[in-house]
Protein backbone atom coordinates (compact mmCIF):
# COMPACT_ATOMS: atom_id res chain seq x y z
CA UNK A 1 0.00 0.00 0.00
CA UNK A 2 2.92 2.44 0.80
CA UNK A 3 4.99 1.44 -2.45
CA UNK A 4 1.45 2.18 -4.01
CA UNK A 5 0.87 5.70 -2.38
CA UNK A 6 4.26 6.68 -3.12
CA UNK A 7 4.18 5.70 -6.62
CA UNK A 8 1.23 8.44 -6.74
CA UNK A 9 2.94 10.52 -4.97
CA UNK A 10 6.48 10.80 -5.65
CA UNK A 11 6.39 13.17 -8.55
CA UNK A 12 5.68 15.77 -5.61
CA UNK A 13 7.80 14.43 -3.04
CA UNK A 14 10.94 13.56 -4.11
CA UNK A 15 12.28 11.71 -0.75
CA UNK A 16 9.34 9.03 -0.98
CA UNK A 17 11.66 7.24 -3.61
CA UNK A 18 13.00 5.71 -0.64
CA UNK A 19 9.80 3.03 -0.67
CA UNK A 20 11.11 1.77 -4.00
CA UNK A 21 14.02 0.05 -2.21
CA UNK A 22 12.96 -3.90 -0.66
CA UNK A 23 15.32 -3.43 1.71
CA UNK A 24 13.69 -0.41 3.02
CA UNK A 25 10.24 -1.51 3.18
CA UNK A 26 11.18 -4.95 4.74
CA UNK A 27 12.49 -2.90 7.50
CA UNK A 28 9.29 -1.28 7.96
CA UNK A 29 7.57 -4.91 7.67
CA UNK A 30 9.32 -6.16 10.50
CA UNK A 31 9.15 -3.06 12.70
CA UNK A 32 5.24 -2.92 12.05
CA UNK A 33 4.34 -6.50 12.62
CA UNK A 34 6.84 -6.51 15.64
CA UNK A 35 4.74 -3.01 17.54
CA UNK A 36 1.37 -4.36 16.73
CA UNK A 37 2.09 -7.32 18.38
CA UNK A 38 4.13 -6.32 21.63
CA UNK A 39 1.42 -3.76 21.64
CA UNK A 40 -2.07 -5.48 21.31
CA UNK A 41 -0.73 -8.98 23.30
CA UNK A 42 -1.48 -7.75 26.67
CA UNK A 43 -4.78 -6.77 25.67
CA UNK A 44 -5.60 -9.73 23.17
CA UNK A 45 -4.74 -12.51 26.10
CA UNK A 46 -7.03 -10.31 28.82
CA UNK A 47 -9.96 -10.69 25.88
CA UNK A 48 -8.70 -15.05 25.69
CA UNK A 49 -9.07 -14.80 29.53
CA UNK A 50 -12.24 -13.05 30.07
CA UNK A 51 -13.81 -15.59 27.25
CA UNK A 52 -12.24 -18.58 29.20
CA UNK A 53 -10.43 -19.39 25.49
CA UNK A 54 -7.73 -21.90 27.69
CA UNK A 55 -5.53 -24.67 26.56
CA UNK A 56 -6.76 -28.06 26.42
CA UNK A 57 -3.80 -30.56 27.30
CA UNK A 58 -3.34 -33.93 26.15
CA UNK A 59 -4.07 -36.48 29.52
CA UNK A 60 -1.24 -38.86 27.65
CA UNK A 61 0.88 -36.42 27.65
CA UNK A 62 3.79 -35.42 30.28
CA UNK A 63 2.83 -34.43 33.78
CA UNK A 64 4.46 -30.95 33.37
CA UNK A 65 2.09 -29.79 30.70
CA UNK A 66 -1.01 -30.75 32.88
CA UNK A 67 -0.86 -27.22 34.73
CA UNK A 68 -0.51 -25.18 31.40
CA UNK A 69 -4.18 -26.27 31.10
CA UNK A 70 -6.86 -23.06 30.94
CA UNK A 71 -3.29 -21.18 29.38
CA UNK A 72 -4.78 -18.95 26.91
CA UNK A 73 -4.53 -20.35 23.39
CA UNK A 74 -5.38 -19.49 19.84
CA UNK A 75 -2.85 -16.15 19.97
CA UNK A 76 -1.77 -17.12 16.57
CA UNK A 77 -5.01 -14.75 15.60
CA UNK A 78 -3.08 -11.42 16.12
CA UNK A 79 0.03 -12.80 14.94
CA UNK A 80 -1.81 -13.56 11.39
CA UNK A 81 -3.44 -10.52 11.68
CA UNK A 82 0.41 -8.30 12.33
CA UNK A 83 1.71 -10.30 9.37
CA UNK A 84 -1.21 -10.05 7.28
CA UNK A 85 -1.42 -5.92 8.48
CA UNK A 86 2.48 -5.62 7.88
CA UNK A 87 2.49 -7.50 4.14
CA UNK A 88 -0.51 -4.98 2.87
CA UNK A 89 1.15 -1.96 4.26
CA UNK A 90 4.91 -2.67 3.12
CA UNK A 91 4.32 -4.79 0.06
CA UNK A 92 3.81 -4.31 -3.54
CA UNK A 93 0.16 -4.80 -4.02
CA UNK A 94 0.38 -5.93 -7.20
CA UNK A 95 2.84 -8.68 -7.23
CA UNK A 96 1.03 -12.18 -7.40
CA UNK A 97 3.05 -13.93 -5.50
CA UNK A 98 2.49 -11.67 -1.89
CA UNK A 99 -1.38 -12.39 -2.61
CA UNK A 100 -0.74 -16.18 -3.23
CA UNK A 101 1.33 -16.61 0.06
CA UNK A 102 -1.37 -14.83 2.12
CA UNK A 103 -4.29 -16.69 0.90
CA UNK A 104 -2.18 -19.90 1.67
CA UNK A 105 -1.81 -18.61 4.64
CA UNK A 106 -5.12 -17.22 5.74
CA UNK A 107 -6.85 -20.47 4.43
CA UNK A 108 -4.70 -22.70 6.81
CA UNK A 109 -5.46 -19.90 9.88
CA UNK A 110 -9.29 -20.46 9.30
CA UNK A 111 -8.38 -24.05 9.49
CA UNK A 112 -6.70 -24.08 12.45
CA UNK A 113 -9.28 -21.71 14.07
CA UNK A 114 -11.45 -23.80 13.21
CA UNK A 115 -9.59 -26.91 15.03
CA UNK A 116 -8.86 -24.45 18.18
CA UNK A 117 -12.82 -23.57 18.63
CA UNK A 118 -13.82 -27.54 18.36
CA UNK A 119 -11.25 -28.08 20.93
CA UNK A 120 -12.26 -25.34 23.19
CA UNK A 121 -15.98 -26.04 22.96
CA UNK A 122 -15.91 -29.94 23.24
CA UNK A 123 -12.93 -29.45 26.29
CA UNK A 124 -10.65 -32.21 24.88
CA UNK A 125 -7.69 -32.32 22.24
CA UNK A 126 -9.16 -33.63 19.54
CA UNK A 127 -10.61 -31.15 17.49
CA UNK A 128 -11.27 -31.25 13.13
CA UNK A 129 -10.08 -34.55 12.47
CA UNK A 130 -6.93 -35.59 10.97
CA UNK A 131 -8.50 -36.56 7.59
CA UNK A 132 -10.39 -33.35 7.35
CA UNK A 133 -7.37 -31.31 8.29
CA UNK A 134 -5.73 -32.92 5.04
CA UNK A 135 -8.99 -32.80 2.83
CA UNK A 136 -9.06 -28.92 3.14
CA UNK A 137 -5.29 -28.11 3.22
CA UNK A 138 -4.81 -30.47 0.00
CA UNK A 139 -7.60 -28.91 -1.53
CA UNK A 140 -6.57 -25.08 -0.97
CA UNK A 141 -3.12 -26.16 -2.00
CA UNK A 142 -3.61 -27.89 -5.19
CA UNK A 143 -6.48 -25.45 -5.94
CA UNK A 144 -4.10 -22.48 -5.93
CA UNK A 145 -1.16 -24.57 -7.57
CA UNK A 146 -2.80 -26.14 -10.05
CA UNK A 147 -3.89 -22.62 -11.58
CA UNK A 148 -0.66 -21.65 -11.10
CA UNK A 149 1.45 -23.76 -12.78
CA UNK A 150 -1.66 -24.59 -15.63
CA UNK A 151 -0.39 -20.90 -16.49
CA UNK A 152 -3.82 -19.79 -15.00
CA UNK A 153 -2.41 -17.39 -13.17
CA UNK A 154 -0.09 -16.18 -15.97
CA UNK A 155 2.66 -17.30 -17.38
CA UNK A 156 5.13 -15.69 -15.37
CA UNK A 157 4.38 -17.98 -12.72
CA UNK A 158 4.14 -20.87 -14.71
CA UNK A 159 7.56 -22.43 -14.17
CA UNK A 160 7.64 -25.94 -13.62
CA UNK A 161 11.59 -26.24 -13.55
CA UNK A 162 12.86 -28.35 -10.06
CA UNK A 163 16.36 -27.26 -9.60
CA UNK A 164 18.95 -29.19 -7.67
CA UNK A 165 20.23 -27.63 -4.45
CA UNK A 166 24.48 -27.24 -4.46
CA UNK A 167 24.05 -27.43 -8.64
CA UNK A 168 24.35 -24.30 -11.47
CA UNK A 169 20.77 -23.77 -11.74
CA UNK A 170 21.15 -22.58 -15.09
CA UNK A 171 22.59 -26.25 -15.99
CA UNK A 172 21.11 -28.83 -13.71
CA UNK A 173 17.26 -29.37 -13.09
CA UNK A 174 14.48 -31.06 -13.50
CA UNK A 175 11.51 -30.19 -16.00
CA UNK A 176 8.53 -31.33 -14.76
CA UNK A 177 4.68 -31.49 -15.48
CA UNK A 178 2.35 -29.20 -14.82
CA UNK A 179 0.21 -31.56 -13.09
CA UNK A 180 2.94 -33.49 -11.31
CA UNK A 181 4.67 -30.08 -9.69
CA UNK A 182 1.46 -28.45 -8.70
CA UNK A 183 0.83 -32.26 -6.58
CA UNK A 184 4.34 -31.74 -5.45
CA UNK A 185 4.60 -28.30 -4.38
CA UNK A 186 1.09 -29.29 -2.44
CA UNK A 187 2.66 -32.29 -0.84
CA UNK A 188 5.86 -29.46 0.27
CA UNK A 189 2.83 -27.14 1.94
CA UNK A 190 1.03 -29.26 3.28
CA UNK A 191 4.00 -31.14 5.22
CA UNK A 192 5.38 -28.07 5.85
CA UNK A 193 2.14 -26.88 7.74
CA UNK A 194 1.84 -30.21 9.75
CA UNK A 195 5.10 -30.37 10.88
CA UNK A 196 5.20 -26.79 12.46
CA UNK A 197 1.98 -27.55 14.11
CA UNK A 198 3.35 -31.07 15.03
CA UNK A 199 6.47 -28.83 16.96
CA UNK A 200 4.65 -26.28 18.37
CA UNK A 201 3.92 -28.31 21.66
CA UNK A 202 6.39 -26.57 24.03
CA UNK A 203 7.14 -22.60 24.76
CA UNK A 204 8.36 -20.77 22.42
CA UNK A 205 9.86 -24.33 20.86
CA UNK A 206 7.89 -23.44 16.99
CA UNK A 207 8.59 -19.91 17.09
CA UNK A 208 12.76 -19.88 17.22
CA UNK A 209 12.98 -22.25 13.98
CA UNK A 210 9.74 -20.13 12.44
CA UNK A 211 11.44 -17.31 12.42
CA UNK A 212 15.12 -19.04 11.76
CA UNK A 213 13.41 -20.49 8.47
CA UNK A 214 11.74 -17.44 6.99
CA UNK A 215 14.97 -15.10 7.69
CA UNK A 216 16.60 -17.69 5.28
CA UNK A 217 13.82 -17.76 2.83
CA UNK A 218 13.51 -14.09 2.95
CA UNK A 219 17.48 -14.18 2.10
CA UNK A 220 17.05 -16.73 -0.98
CA UNK A 221 13.85 -14.69 -2.15
CA UNK A 222 15.82 -11.76 -2.21
CA UNK A 223 18.55 -13.19 -3.94
CA UNK A 224 16.43 -14.22 -6.92
CA UNK A 225 15.44 -10.87 -7.24
CA UNK A 226 18.25 -8.72 -6.49
CA UNK A 227 20.61 -6.58 -8.85
CA UNK A 228 23.25 -4.28 -7.77
CA UNK A 229 24.16 -1.21 -10.27
CA UNK A 230 28.25 -1.26 -10.30
CA UNK A 231 30.22 1.80 -12.04
CA UNK A 232 33.42 0.86 -13.80
CA UNK A 233 35.70 1.33 -16.73
CA UNK A 234 33.20 5.18 -16.93
CA UNK A 235 30.10 2.94 -17.48
CA UNK A 236 26.88 1.98 -15.31
CA UNK A 237 26.72 -1.81 -15.07
CA UNK A 238 23.72 -3.83 -13.93
CA UNK A 239 24.80 -7.29 -12.23
CA UNK A 240 22.21 -9.98 -11.60
CA UNK A 241 23.08 -11.31 -8.23
CA UNK A 242 20.67 -15.13 -9.08
CA UNK A 243 23.24 -15.35 -12.37
CA UNK A 244 26.37 -14.65 -10.20
CA UNK A 245 25.33 -17.26 -7.51
CA UNK A 246 24.08 -19.52 -10.07
CA UNK A 247 20.43 -20.15 -8.59
CA UNK A 248 16.93 -19.91 -10.32
CA UNK A 249 16.17 -15.93 -11.19
CA UNK A 250 12.90 -15.14 -10.31
CA UNK A 251 11.75 -11.22 -9.87
CA UNK A 252 8.68 -11.40 -8.39
CA UNK A 253 9.89 -13.03 -5.35
CA UNK A 254 12.03 -10.83 -4.25
CA UNK A 255 8.65 -9.00 -2.81
CA UNK A 256 8.34 -11.86 -0.75
CA UNK A 257 11.05 -10.96 2.06
CA UNK A 258 8.57 -8.80 3.18
CA UNK A 259 5.87 -11.45 4.00
CA UNK A 260 9.17 -13.13 5.86
CA UNK A 261 9.77 -9.93 7.27
CA UNK A 262 6.36 -9.47 8.72
CA UNK A 263 6.39 -13.47 10.12
CA UNK A 264 10.11 -12.36 11.95
CA UNK A 265 8.55 -9.14 13.53
CA UNK A 266 5.93 -10.59 14.59
CA UNK A 267 7.39 -13.95 15.83
CA UNK A 268 9.50 -11.65 18.03
CA UNK A 269 6.02 -9.87 19.76
CA UNK A 270 4.65 -13.01 20.35
CA UNK A 271 7.73 -15.01 21.85
CA UNK A 272 7.71 -12.36 24.00
CA UNK A 273 4.67 -13.73 25.61
CA UNK A 274 5.27 -17.16 24.37
CA UNK A 275 8.75 -17.84 25.92
CA UNK A 276 9.00 -20.17 29.23
CA UNK A 277 6.55 -20.16 30.66
CA UNK A 278 4.07 -19.12 28.29
CA UNK A 279 1.43 -16.36 28.54
CA UNK A 280 -0.35 -17.13 25.64
CA UNK A 281 -0.24 -20.27 23.18
CA UNK A 282 -0.11 -19.76 19.24
CA UNK A 283 -2.47 -22.73 18.93
CA UNK A 284 -3.39 -24.44 15.60
CA UNK A 285 -4.54 -21.12 13.88
CA UNK A 286 -1.30 -19.92 14.33
CA UNK A 287 1.10 -23.10 13.58
CA UNK A 288 -0.81 -24.72 10.83
CA UNK A 289 -0.92 -21.27 9.15
CA UNK A 290 2.81 -20.30 9.25
CA UNK A 291 3.92 -23.69 8.03
CA UNK A 292 1.96 -23.05 5.32
CA UNK A 293 3.33 -19.67 5.00
CA UNK A 294 7.07 -20.82 5.00
CA UNK A 295 6.28 -23.93 2.92
CA UNK A 296 4.48 -21.74 0.24
CA UNK A 297 7.52 -19.67 -0.07
CA UNK A 298 9.46 -22.35 -0.56
CA UNK A 299 7.53 -23.65 -3.46
CA UNK A 300 7.69 -20.10 -5.08
CA UNK A 301 11.47 -19.30 -4.38
CA UNK A 302 12.31 -22.84 -6.18
CA UNK A 303 13.70 -23.94 -2.96
CA UNK A 304 11.55 -27.08 -2.15
CA UNK A 305 14.47 -29.13 -1.79
CA UNK A 306 16.81 -27.03 0.68
CA UNK A 307 13.50 -26.11 2.59
CA UNK A 308 14.16 -29.97 3.74
CA UNK A 309 17.25 -28.73 5.49
CA UNK A 310 16.41 -25.22 6.49
CA UNK A 311 13.58 -26.67 7.92
CA UNK A 312 15.19 -29.96 9.49
CA UNK A 313 13.71 -28.99 12.94
CA UNK A 314 10.06 -29.71 11.75
CA UNK A 315 11.07 -32.48 9.49
CA UNK A 316 12.57 -33.94 12.46
CA UNK A 317 9.55 -33.23 14.55
CA UNK A 318 6.80 -34.47 11.59
CA UNK A 319 8.77 -37.77 10.76
CA UNK A 320 9.07 -38.66 14.53
CA UNK A 321 5.34 -39.08 14.76
CA UNK A 322 4.67 -41.15 11.39
CA UNK A 323 7.68 -43.43 12.78
CA UNK A 324 5.77 -44.21 15.91
CA UNK A 325 2.49 -44.30 14.67
CA UNK A 326 3.11 -46.77 12.12
CA UNK A 327 6.06 -48.94 14.15
CA UNK A 328 3.37 -49.33 16.80
CA UNK A 329 1.03 -50.31 14.06
CA UNK A 330 3.55 -52.99 12.48
CA UNK A 331 5.44 -54.13 15.72
CA UNK A 332 2.99 -53.06 18.40
CA UNK A 333 6.05 -50.94 19.75
CA UNK A 334 7.11 -47.82 20.24
CA UNK A 335 10.34 -45.76 18.92
CA UNK A 336 10.29 -42.58 21.22
CA UNK A 337 9.25 -42.40 24.54
CA UNK A 338 6.58 -40.20 23.01
CA UNK A 339 6.08 -38.35 19.95
CA UNK A 340 6.83 -35.71 19.04
CA UNK A 341 10.32 -35.88 19.26
CA UNK A 342 10.29 -33.09 21.93
CA UNK A 343 8.18 -35.03 24.24
CA UNK A 344 10.74 -38.41 23.73
CA UNK A 345 13.53 -35.76 25.84
CA UNK A 346 11.16 -34.15 27.59
CA UNK A 347 10.27 -37.78 29.25
CA UNK A 348 13.77 -38.67 29.25
CA UNK A 349 13.84 -35.82 31.92
CA UNK A 350 14.93 -32.66 30.15
CA UNK A 351 13.60 -29.35 31.06
CA UNK A 352 11.47 -27.79 28.88
CA UNK A 353 13.82 -24.62 28.19
CA UNK A 354 16.28 -26.95 27.61
CA UNK A 355 14.90 -28.45 24.61
CA UNK A 356 13.54 -25.63 23.35
CA UNK A 357 16.99 -23.92 23.26
CA UNK A 358 19.12 -27.01 21.92
CA UNK A 359 16.19 -27.64 19.37
CA UNK A 360 17.02 -23.66 18.52
CA UNK A 361 20.71 -24.06 18.00
CA UNK A 362 20.27 -26.80 15.84
CA UNK A 363 17.66 -25.18 13.58
CA UNK A 364 20.24 -22.08 13.24
CA UNK A 365 22.71 -24.51 11.96
CA UNK A 366 20.20 -26.45 9.53
CA UNK A 367 19.61 -22.64 8.16
CA UNK A 368 23.48 -21.70 7.94
CA UNK A 369 24.21 -24.94 6.05
CA UNK A 370 21.20 -24.40 3.79
CA UNK A 371 22.42 -20.64 2.93
CA UNK A 372 25.81 -22.38 2.56
CA UNK A 373 24.46 -23.81 -0.68
CA UNK A 374 24.39 -20.78 -2.43
CA UNK A 375 27.86 -21.07 -2.99
CA UNK A 376 28.70 -24.79 -3.01
CA UNK A 377 27.87 -24.97 -7.04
Amino acid sequence: MFLWLSELLRPDFGPLNVFRYVTFRTLGAMATSLLIAMALYPWFIRRLQAGQIGQVVRSDGPESHFSKAGTPTMGGVLLLVAVALSTLLWGDITNSMVWIVLGITLAYGALGFADDFLKIRAKNSRGVSERQKLIVQIGVAGAVFGAMYSGLLGADLADTRLYLPFTNARVFYLEIPAWAYASFATVVVVCWSNAVNFTDGLDGLATGPVMVSAATFGLFCYLAGASLGLFADGHFHRFDIAEYLLIPSIPLAQELIIVAASVIGASIGFLWYNTFPAQVFMGDVGALALGGTLGTIAVLSKNEIISVVVGGIFVLEGASVVIQRYSFKLTGRRVFRMAPIHHHFEKKGWPEPRVTVRFWIISIILALVGIASLKLR
